[in-house]
């Protein structure tokens, strides 16, 4: 497969609250391009408030994809969001040879910078048994029965990922096949060149703007919505920070100022994830998000 120079994808990356969706903005207007986001949270129609997707008017500036996309009721995998944007890709790279790409889901934007597995559908009634494993049981159970199926894996894998444990369980227990030896880490090769960028700011500057963004979501109503959602709780979409430390204030587990203490905490803890994830891969050029002339110019 040959590379084509003349399309580019550029990639904006980095923590939660650093600027990636006016710096996207910005930058995709520049090149008279649209935006394809990379959020793994942002697709889904019912969380609004809680995964600051772009507002009205931002929407309105830039077409995005991926956004408000599916239902919280679908199944969804980083290995669908590989197909469904390459895709994308090959209808948007035939007008333009531009596109921007904005998120801080690292797999889903490895999906499609390198490809992902193509590992097998799974049953429902599977993936329902081991989420319920997990609720009753907790993570240590989920942990035991994956270092049981494949060591291997367990010795690398993220063992505070709920998500990424159970996926590989599924894996294994599906097919009776060991998730480690289903992997071949193979880089798929793509016809558009890619330019990564990832953004990050002053530490202390990006923990205020997630305090800040934070309060703002309380003021707009993430109470209130995260309320109508309580009932569905237990679905995979719903794991996420913002949403579960409220389920725990509903569930009068702990206070509501408590709660928002731990949203506050758990999306500083999130954003030092995201920033480890991203340079491990040394592809990625950073900059501060106030440096879009820079970013112009290596496209």
């Amino acid at each position: 497969m040959s590379l084509n120079h003349s399309k580019k994808l550029i990639v904006i990356a980095g923590p939660t609250a650093v600027g990636k969706t006016d710096f996207a903005i910005q930058l995709a207007k520049y090149l008279e391009t649209e935006i394809i986001s990379a959020d793994s949270r942002q697709m889904y129609k019912e969380l609004t408030i809680g995964t600051a997707k772009p507002d009205t008017e931002q929407l309105k500036q830039v077409k995005h994809h991926f956004v408000d996309n599916i239902s919280i009721h679908d199944y969804y995998s980083a290995a669908r969001f590989e197909l469904e944007v390459m895709e994308l890709l090959s209808s948007l790279f035939k007008d333009r040879d531009y596109v921007v790409m904005v998120g801080g889901s690292g797999l889903y934007i490895d999906a499609v910078c390198e490809g992902i597995d193509e590992l097998p559908d799974i049953d429902e009634n599977l993936r329902k048994k081991l989420n319920l494993l997990y609720k009753n049981e907790g993570l240590e159970a989920i942990r035991n029965r994956l270092k049981e199926l494949d060591p291997e894996f367990y010795e690398i894998i993220d063992q505070s990922n709920p998500k990424r444990i159970i996926r590989a369980l599924e894996v294994c227990m599906a097919t009776g096949i060991k998730y480690s030896e289903q992997r071949t880490n193979i880089k798929k090769k793509r016809e558009f060149e890619i330019i990564k960028v990832a953004l990050n700011s002053d530490r202390k500057i990006l923990y205020d703007r997630i305090n800040e963004r934070v309060d703002q979501m309380i003021n707009d109503g993430l109470i209130e919505e995260a309320e109508c959602l309580y009932d569905f709780r237990n679905l995979n979409a719903l794991n996420t920070v913002g949403y579960k430390e409220l389920f725990d204030y509903f569930s009068a587990d702990i206070t509501l100022e408590k709660a928002i203490e731990n949203i506050k905490t758990s999306s500083r803890r999130y954003a030092k994830r995201q920033l480890t994830w991203f340079r491990k891969n040394p592809s990625y050029q950073w900059f501060h998000p106030s440096e879009l002339e820079k970013v112009i110019k290596l496209c």
